[in-house]
């Protein structure tokens, strides 16, 4: 038996949390029991862990569903990522191949300034590209990227200034946001954003891996880099 004297509200809570079948021993007790709602009304036990269950199951159908959508999400990211590393293969020279990432990066990655950077001028590109950075390395101005280039792993979110200037000279003031992708020893690829939001330090980086991975196998079909 359990005692009640002296007993408060949370003994008495406590002790049917140590045992939830006591209501089925005893059932004139749970049929007796209201319990308050939100608006003032009771309704019976039953009832509200009915609702409970109910609101339980909609919580647990909406986080299935975003799971879902997450997947689907990936799913198509991925097939974008392994035609790109197709296309990329597809070059013929190491300038093809940076052209063909730059376009591909704008048009089905939604890249909205794309910038690459490498430390040697492929042969085949004569012209100055838009979206082509040529810093050698041991140049002062990559300083800023010294840990970044190191690591060698995706950085994403709000960038110094410093750096966005290095990387998008006169549009550097639009970029909000960006993603910086070391491409091994070759540079990097910089993706920037007028969106906040598009590029936070929160987001996966496997995808962005994946990319600079990509290009830095294709290009070492052309030996850009001397000696490597």
């Amino acid at each position: 038996m359990i005692e009640t004297e002296g007993l408060d509200a949370r003994a008495v809570a406590a002790y049917l949390r140590r045992h939830p079948r006591f209501l089925a021993e005893y059932p004139d007790l749970a049929l007796s029991l209201v319990v308050p709602r939100e608006n003032g009304e009771a309704t019976s036990l039953a009832s509200y862990q009915l609702e409970i269950l109910r609101e339980r199951n909609r919580e647990l159908n909406h986080r299935l569903a975003e799971l879902f959508a997450h997947a689907e999400q990936n799913e198509r990211l991925a097939v974008r990522v392994h035609q790109q590393a197709l296309l990329l293969m597809r070059q013929r020279s190491a300038g093809a191949t940076l052209a063909a990432l730059a376009a591909n990066l704008a048009e089905d990655f939604a890249g909205e300034l794309v910038q690459i950077l490498v430390h040697e001028r492929p042969a085949d590109l004569e012209d100055d590209a838009p979206w082509l950075r040529v810093i050698a390395r041991g140049n002062a101005r990559l300083a800023p990227f010294a840990h970044l280039l190191a690591e060698g792993e995706p950085v994403c979110g709000r960038i110094d200034a410093a750096k966005l200037e290095v990387l998008f000279d006169a549009r550097a003031a639009e970029v909000v946001s960006a993603a910086l992708l070391p491409v091994g020893r070759r540079g990097m690829i910089a993706i920037g954003s007028t969106d906040p939001a598009r590029f936070h330090p929160g987001m996966g980086t496997l995808f962005l891996r994946m990319i600079a991975d990509g290009l830095d196998a294709a290009l070492a079909r052309f030996d850009v880099e001397p000696g490597r």
